[in-house]
């Protein structure tokens, strides 16, 4: 009797068909991954100021703040958020009202604010984004640029519901 080795791909076939189908040979769908939720940024809050308007753009632009807003577990865009924006600018401090703005996400999830240039503050250019809506739990981020230079920064949330 001859006995022979099963090559690699025989065997992980054979076990991808029974993950796949199960005991009872039916398809099993795939499940949504859990996708967890964006923890506040350390500093983050510095100089936040509830309420702020939204606006069409802060100051006179130039520098554009992005990112998307999803749902924590199974990631789906979140429209109609409202996302606050503020930075050291070419044309204000952080802390100053003028210095702030607020918009809404789109129906992909998607916010974009153009601001001012944003410059170093305390060594660093960064921004200051935050989820301030009713629906969620608050989160504050502050991502740093890779270069002074950079003419947009990016920062996206994954949201828990409150």
């Amino acid at each position: 009797m001859s006995f022979s080795v099963p090559n690699r791909r025989i065997v992980l076939t054979a076990t991808a068909s029974l993950v796949a189908t199960g005991a009872s040979g039916l398809f099993a769908p795939a499940l949504a991954q859990d996708i967890a939720p964006t923890p506040s940024m350390r500093g983050g809050a510095n100089n936040y100021l509830p309420g702020a308007p939204i606006v069409e753009r802060i100051g006179s632009g130039g520098f554009l703040m992005s990112g998307t807003v999803r749902r924590a577990g199974d990631g789906a865009p979140l429209a109609g958020q409202r996302i606050q924006i503020w930075a050291h600018t070419t044309e204000g401090h952080e802390r100053d009202p003028h210095s702030h703005g607020a918009t809404l996400t789109d129906e992909n999830g998607v916010f974009r604010l153009e601001m001012p240039q944003i410059v170093p503050a305390f060594g660093q250019p960064h921004g200051h984004l935050a989820y301030d809506g009713e629906d969620f739990e608050t989160v504050f981020l502050r991502p740093v640029m890779r270069r002074a230079g950079d003419t947009s920064l990016s920062a996206d949330f994954v949201l828990k519901p409150a």
